[in-house]
This record gives structure tokens, sequence and C-alpha cells, in this order.
């Protein structure tokens, strides 16, 4: 599947957004998750990279240099997870454009419900835009989380506070 587009965001600036194979695109996507995860918010390498890559469905937005500044994954049981943005492109259009991008993914791919792994201080606004928790909180990389569920063809924009 191929989902490819260009879209404007303010000031001129022109992104575009791929669908990308782990396979063809991996130095740059790692380039950028390691820029934000490993780098940025200093969690441990060991836990940024895993068995979901090879087979999950990527999306990657580039600027008008072909530069990586967004990224995200559908792994195939339907989880968004891997969401890094560069700092100077954490826009509500950067973000939505990223989601939009996986929702119609899962969408073409009949993923039936999607997951979000959110800090456990955002369940209460997850539980707003229709999601419910599926199983006890846990710790991932020294931060309490919690999944939540919410069927694909009701999943809303999420509201870019409260998900990176």
């Amino acid at each position: 599947m191929q989902y490819n587009n260009i879209f404007i965001c303010g000031a001129g600036m022109a992104f575009h957004v791929e669908h990308i194979d782990w396979q063809l695109g991996q130095e740059r996507l790692r380039e950028l998750r390691e820029s934000v995860f490993i780098i940025e918010w200093q969690l441990p390498r060991d836990t940024e990279f895993d068995e979901h890559d090879e087979h999950a469905f990527h999306v990657l937005l580039s600027d008008e240099n072909q530069r990586p500044v967004a990224t995200g994954r559908l792994t195939r049981d339907g989880q968004i997870g891997r969401i890094a943005v560069s700092p100077r492109h954490r826009t509500k259009v950067v973000y939505q454009q990223l989601f939009a991008a996986l929702i119609a993914i899962a969408k073409a791919q009949n993923v039936p419900e999607l997951q979000v792994i959110c800090d456990l201080d955002s369940v209460k606004y997850h539980r707003q835009l229709g999601f419910a928790p599926r199983g006890p909180a846990f710790m991932e990389a020294g931060i309490p989380r919690q999944r939540m569920v919410c069927d694909s063809q009701s999943f809303p924009l999420p509201d870019v506070l409260h998900m990176h």
C-alpha cells in the first residue's frame, strides 16, 4: 500500500507524507527516532527499536529539503506508537497529518481496533475521546503507562498536547 501526499503547513512550508517500508526507510526512521527518544528524552536505546518495526506500517513526514521531521508507526495489531516529531515541527497540523496517514493505513488494512499507550496522567482525557483502558497500568522505560483502545472507525484525531 502506498500513501503519499503533499500538504502545505503555514508560512509556505510544504511537507511530504510517505508510507514507508522499514527495510527501505530504516536509516531515516532511526535517525529521527534516535534524535527524539534517545537524545532528547534520554530513553534507553534498547527500548526504542523492537521486533515490531520490521512488520509495522511506518509513516514519515519530510520537509521540502527531504529532511525527516515526523514519524509514527502502526503495528499489525493496531497499536499506534513511536511518534517522533522534531522539536521545531511540533505543531497541530503536523501531528494531525501524521495521525491521519496512520488512520488511513489502519482503515485500508481493515484493522478493527486502534490502541495507544499513554501516560497515566492522560487516561481521563483519552476516556473522554472514547478510549477504554485495556489491562493494568505498567512501566515502560521508567514511565507509568496505560494501554487504551478505540474502535478504528470512530478514532478521533488526538489533541497534540496529550500525545507524543
